[in-house]
């Protein structure tokens, strides 16, 4: 149930996110340090809303709390530390089963290329959802979506990308939107129909991109089934003049774009920067050029370093990124082939010991930088009055703590839009 109001206090540290800097956009370089902590903090939320942030002193004085106390759900966090709720930007959570072939093939040495010629990879998951009742698809993004909300998480983009036809894409974003519309928290939909060539279509990808710009992008335009369309552009997916041809539909239809870009081989990103990307996702192997081009632009670089973690291949030059004033977000690229983990604060952990963020990056990353890489930063990503109430209560006496205990969940609770889990 969603109370009227409540009222988080004794709050350990209290990690707002708020910016001291005049910037607008992204959070990049030093600034992406900045956590806007409150020692002794306290939130007041009401209607789904945060109204008041501050210390818990000055929140008890309020004239407003004093008078309607009785109404108020208090919570006493007992200096837990308290942080805006996370925001998974890159997830792929329609599936039906775990794809342990592939696992094992990659432990005997089988690369991840050799996997997908194999008939394993993307492909190997698309019988699955093909078949897959819009019911059953449903009831599996919902328990992903709770269980994700258990380690932090309040706000999620979610792809579709396992089905690969028309029909099957379109059920499966529709899955989503069921999903979301039973779990308190925020989900954005994307239309990855452009995942791979599908086997049907083996040797005429002109063909398969033309049915997903001709009918899968309209039909999931018309039925406001997705908010971004999202291309895999890299060896054995699409190649750059086709992405191009997709961001164009998209373009067209008033959809917006991201891409997965250089998980697996570089490619040049100036000629998708007119399409103005939320994010590039993956960057694995970006070069100094683009990274200069990206410095000037508001487009994220989303890094996702479970599935390095998974696939075990060299993680992306973060600190190069950040150095160089790249807005950098983090997610937990969740799916069932390369990135089989739902929990944030993995995410955030590999992100420190792998790729040399600080913590404060990492959370920073993992927030508000998630919220523009979403575009949902007006509302999003940050404990600020006007925003929504998502937060997360972890149980530790210290923020470092949360990527420090790897491997462990010590999420104590989070709200959602107002709504105490």
């Amino acid at each position: 149930m969603r109370p009227k109001a409540f009222l988080l206090a004794n709050i350990g540290q209290l990690l707002t996110l708020q910016s001291f800097s005049s910037k607008p956009g992204p959070r990049r370089g030093p600034d992406l340090k900045q956590l806007g902590t409150i020692e002794s903090g306290a939130v007041l939320c009401l209607g789904g809303k945060i109204v008041s942030v501050g210390t818990t002193k000055d929140a008890l004085r309020d004239p407003w709390l004093m008078k309607n106390r009785k109404t108020v759900t208090e919570i006493d966090c007992a200096g837990k530390v308290v942080l805006p709720g996370f925001v998974d930007s890159h997830t792929h959570p329609v599936f039906v089963s775990p794809r342990l072939v592939d696992f094992e093939r990659r432990i005997e040495g089988a690369s991840y290329e050799e996997i997908a010629a194999a008939g394993g990879g993307i492909r190997s998951s698309l019988e699955g959802v093909r078949k897959a009742g819009k019911r059953l698809l449903a009831e599996k993004v919902l328990t992903v979506l709770r269980d994700m909300a258990a380690h932090g998480t309040t706000t999620v983009e979610a792809k579709s990308g396992y089905g690969l036809t028309v029909e099957s894409e379109l059920k499966s974003l529709e899955a989503i939107r069921e999903a979301a519309s039973r779990w308190p928290g925020t989900v954005i939909s994307t239309l990855l129909g452009a995942h791979v060539v599908p086997k049907e279509f083996q040797g005429r990808s002109r063909e398969y991109v033309a049915t997903v710009c001709k009918e899968m992008i309209p039909q999931a335009a018309q039925r406001k089934l997705a908010q971004f369309v999202d291309v895999f552009c890299d060896q054995g997916a699409f190649t750059a003049e086709e992405t191009k041809r997709i961001f164009e539909a998209a373009e067209q239809h008033g959809l917006s774009v991201r891409a997965h870009m250089c998980q697996l081989s570089r490619t040049a990103l100036q000629p998708f920067l007119r399409f103005n990307p939320a994010s590039f996702d993956h960057m694995d192997h970006v070069n100094e050029e683009d990274i200069a081009q990206l410095a000037k632009r508001d487009t994220v670089a989303t890094l996702v370093p479970g599935a390095n973690y998974f696939l075990g291949k060299e993680y992306p030059q973060a600190r190069e990124l950040i150095d160089a004033g790249v807005p950098v977000a983090l997610a937990t690229d969740y799916n069932p082939g390369t990135s089989p983990t739902l929990s944030m604060p993995m995410a955030m952990s590999l992100a420190c010991t792998h790729m040399r963020m600080s913590p404060a990056e990492a959370i920073a990353a993992a927030t508000i930088n998630g919220a523009w890489a979403l575009r949902v930063a007006d509302r999003k990503g940050s404990v600020e009055p006007g925003k929504d109430a998502d937060l997360a209560v972890f149980a530790v006496e210290d923020y470092r703590e949360i990527p420090y205990w790897f491997g462990t969940n010590r999420c104590a609770m989070t709200t959602m839009n107002g709504t105490l889990a």
